[in-house]
C-alpha cells in the first residue's frame, strides 16, 4: 500500500511509486522552468522597453498622449484575465497572454530609461538581481514556514497601495523615500515568501498541462516581485537624468 507521503509526491510518467530523489529531481526540474519563464519575460519586457526609449517618436505617441492609459491599464486586465480564467486555458493560451503581458510591461517600463540614467538603470537592476536570487533561495531552502509572514506582507502591500494615492497629492519627497524602503522590504520578503509557495503546490500537480500552467502562473508571482522591487530599489538608488 503506497504511504500518504508516496501518493502526494507521485511523478507525471513514472511507473511506480517515487523515490525522494525523483521527487527531488521533479521538483528542480519544475523550479527551473518558472525561472526560466520569469527571465525569458524579464528579457523580453527589457528589450520592448530600451526599444520605445530610443524612439522619440514612440515615446511622443505612448506617453504624451491618451494611450499611456492603455499601457498602464493594460497589464492589470491581462493578469486579472489569467487568474480568474485559469482553469478553463489551456497551457499554450495561459503561456500566450504572459509574453503579451510581459511585453506590454516593457512599454510601461520604457519611462524608467526617460527619467532614470542608463548606468543607474543596469547598476540597479544587478543589484536587484542579487536581492531576489537570494530571497527566493531562502525561500526554497528554509524549513521555517512562512505562512504566517504571508499576511504581514499583505497588509505592507495595501499600505503601500494606499501611501502612494496620499503621496500622489503631498507630494512628500520623504514620503517618497520611505514607501520606496518599504517596497524594498516588502517586495523581498514576498519573494520568498512566493517561492516557498510554489514549491509546496507542485505537491499537486499531476498531469503535464496542470504542470505547464501552473509553472507559467508562478513566473507571473515572481516577475511581478522582481520588477516592483527593481521600481522601488530604482527609486532610491537610481540617478535621475
Amino acid at each position: 500500500m503506497a504511504t500518504k507521503f508516496d501518493r502526494r509526491w507521485a511523478v507525471p510518467g513514472y511507473a511506480g511509486t517515487a523515490t525522494q530523489v525523483d521527487v527531488d529531481q521533479a521538483l528542480r526540474a519544475h523550479m527551473l522552468k518558472v525561472y526560466n519563464i520569469m527571465a525569458s519575460g524579464l528579457l523580453l519586457s527589457g528589450i520592448v522597453a530600451l526599444a520605445v526609449s530610443m524612439s522619440p517618436a514612440l515615446v511622443q505617441a505612448i506617453f504624451m498622449s491618451p494611450l499611456r492609459w492603455v499601457v498602464l491599464l493594460a497589464p492589470l486586465g491581462l493578469i486579472m484575465w489569467m487568474s480568474f480564467g485559469y482553469n478553463s486555458m489551456s497551457a499554450r493560451m495561459l503561456s500566450t497572454l504572459y509574453w503579451v503581458f510581459t511585453g506590454l510591461m516593457g512599454l510601461s517600463l520604457a519611462s524608467l530609461f526617460l527619467i532614470y540614467t542608463g548606468s543607474s538603470v543596469v547598476k540597479v537592476f544587478f543589484i536587484t538581481a542579487a536581492t531576489f536570487g537570494a530571497a527566493s533561495l531562502y525561500g526554497y531552502l528554509t524549513k521555517k514556514d512562512l505562512t504566517s509572514m504571508g499576511t504581514f506582507l499583505f497588509m505592507g502591500l495595501i499600505g503601500l497601495i494606499i501611501a502612494g494615492l496620499v503621496n500622489l497629492f503631498l507630494q512628500s519627497p520623504m514620503m517618497h523615500f520611505v514607501i520606496s524602503a518599504i517596497g524594498v522590504l516588502v517586495f523581498t520578503g514576498l519573494t520568498a515568501y512566493d517561492t516557498q509557495n510554489i514549491k509546496a503546490e507542485f505537491d499537486e500537480g499531476h498531469a503535464e498541462e496542470v504542470l505547464q500552467k501552473g509553472a507559467t502562473m508562478s513566473a507571473v508571482r515572481l516577475y511581478l516581485n522582481f520588477v516592483n522591487l527593481f521600481q522601488f530599489m530604482l527609486s532610491i538608488l537610481g540617478n535621475r537624468n
